[in-house]
């Protein structure tokens, strides 16, 4: 086994637990909470080409997790790129 598979294996356990933990979360929102932190996205188009997504779904969920205000805080946005940068909530 490569180490990008179990990688991905990892990463896709997390966003699992993640999900269990707050049912409420989309898998979208799961894994941008997964990838802040563990430092590997940290933007909307990062984190859209890392898993092979639209950036506008992303985008829709990003702005969802942002709008709840305690896990994520958006830091810039780029209009001409429409890339945004989050990290994770200080709580």
């Amino acid at each position: 086994m490569s180490s990008e598979a179990i990688g991905a294996d990892r990463f896709l356990a997390l966003v699992a637990a993640a999900q269990d933990r707050d049912i409420g979360l989309t898998s979208i929102q799961a894994g941008l909470l997964v990838a802040a932190e563990l430092g590997i996205a940290s933007d909307s188009r990062s984190f859209a080409r890392m898993l092979g997504i639209a950036h506008a779904l992303v985008l829709r969920d990003l702005g969802a997790l942002a709008e709840r205000g305690d896990m994520v805080e958006i830091v810039k946005r780029d209009a001409r790129t429409m890339r945004v940068h989050y990290r994770l909530a200080v709580l």
